[in-house]
Formats: C-alpha cells, structure tokens, sequence
C-alpha cells in the first residue's frame, strides 16, 4: 500500500446533487472537436448540474501558472468561471500531466483545488475521489517518475526554467503526443495506462470508510466490483482521432449514470 492509500484524507466535503464527473480530457488547441464538446458539457451543466468535478489531466500539459495568460488557456478559465458564476460548484484536482496547476489558475477558473485523494457525501453516498494514478503500483517504471515528479523541489528547479524553455519542452512534448494519435491505426484501440492494483483499491476504500471509488487516469471506463465497494472509471476524451469518445459520470438522487458525448453533440451545442 501507499502512503497516500493509508493516510485519511481531510473530512468530506459535502456536495449537492447531481454532480457530473470527468477526467482526463487531455485539453489543447489541437483537439478543437474535444474542446467544443467541453464547452457542450458546461453549457448543459449550467442548467441541469450542481457541482463539477474534475479529476485531473484536464491539460495536455501544463508548465506553471503562467499559461494562465495563454489565450488558450484563458479561454478555458473563462467557461469555467461563468460555469462557476451560475451556481455551479466546481472541483479541480490535479492529474499527472497537469500537476502545476496552481491557485492562480483556479482562482481565475473559479474553481476549488482538491487534494488526491478526496472524500465527498453527494446525494446520500461516501466517495473517495482520486485521478487514479497513485493505484497503478504494478508500472513500476511509471510509479518512479510520479515519485520525483511531486516532489516539491523537483517542481521549483522545473518552475524556475525560463517560461520559453518550459514551452518548448511542452510543445515538443504535446508534438509527439499528437503525432502518435496521427500514427495510430484506425482499427487499433485507444491506448491505456497501466490498471489500477486491487490491493491499492481496496485500501483507498478502506482508508477512506467509503464504498464507492471514482477515478481516471487508465482510460479503461468501466464499473468495477471490489471486495471494499464500487470503481467508477471516467473516460478520456478524444473526439479528434480515430476512436472518438467522451462521457460525463453524473451522480443524482437516482444514483449514478453516463452521459455520452459525442462531435455532434457538440456541434448542436
């Protein structure tokens, strides 16, 4: 187990109902049909959400708060600042692609960072919130860079690079993500990460005193039975490339439900 599974997390927060749930939609300029189902989300989540939660990779990437003044990045913050101004609560916690999003960003988003991992009582359920990448112990390789890379001193000498020099290393980064996707073979499947350990679950559940767990990161979706409770895995969106998927978790006083989306949709919107 690791130290983030045993360790309880604050006191829950309490949330009201419905709550939608995403991940990681690994946004940026080169997914424009991504970003307009997105803004499709929001505008539906004005009318019909009380609260959004976000767990992690919402960027491709993100080097510090300073692409804040991107217009890219902006524009993002803008939706979920009027999301936030219409009543509707919103929840940001950070993912492994995205984990230098500061209060900067949040408090320009009106959103509310949440540590990983978080506890929340919505419509009468505990549930233990995580992006999900702290339970893949099996990629031992991977488990290795998430160490060094939320080190806090790792993350000042990173943050103390020139911002040029940090773009570029994200734009060399998110170049070659892009390229993959051009690469990938129609017929193939999405790429995953490395799955969740059952051990690592059943721990968070226990740690945590909740039956139910929602998470993403493995870009796996799917409803999972665990001795400890219930997994919920959110999708990745990609509605730009070959396997076009998106889908809202959505929680209300009925339980829990998809919410598909899909390029027409957004483009209705």
């Amino acid at each position: 187990m690791t130290a983030s599974t045993r360790t309880p997390a604050d006191a829950p927060i309490a949330v009201p109902s419905p709550a939608w749930f995403i991940s990681d939609l690994h946004l940026t300029p080169g997914m424009p049909r991504t970003l307009a189902a997105f803004q499709r989300v929001l505008d539906l989540a004005r009318v019909q959400a009380r609260a959004l939660f976000i767990l992690g990779d919402f960027f491709e990437f993100w080097v510090g708060d300073e692409e804040t003044d991107t217009a890219f990045a902006a524009g993002v913050a803008a939706a979920l600042r009027a999301l936030s101004a219409s009543g509707v609560a919103v929840y940001l916690m950070h993912g492994n692609r995205d984990f230098l999003i500061g209060q900067r960003f949040a408090a320009t988003a009106g959103a509310t960072l949440l540590p990983d991992p978080t506890v929340i009582v919505c419509a009468g359920q505990r549930i233990v919130l995580s992006h999900g990448d702290m339970l893949c112990t099996d990629d031992a390789r991977y488990m290795r860079f998430r160490r060094w890379t939320r080190k806090r001193w790792v993350q000042r000498l990173f943050l103390l690079l020139p911002l040029a020099a940090r773009q570029a290393i994200a734009r060399r980064l998110r170049a070659d993500s892009e390229a993959g996707r051009a690469r990938q073979d129609k017929d193939a499947a999405p790429p995953t990460y490395g799955d969740a350990a059952p051990g690592e679950v059943d721990a968070l559940l226990a740690a945590h005193r909740a039956p139910i767990l929602i998470h993403g990161h493995t870009h796996r979706p799917a409803r999972h039975e665990h001795p400890g409770g219930v997994r919920w895995v959110l999708t990745d969106w990609d509605l730009d490339g070959h396997h076009p998927r998106a889908a809202v978790l959505v929680l209300d006083a009925d339980g829990f439900s998809v919410l598909p989306q899909t390029a027409n949709t957004a483009q209705a919107g």
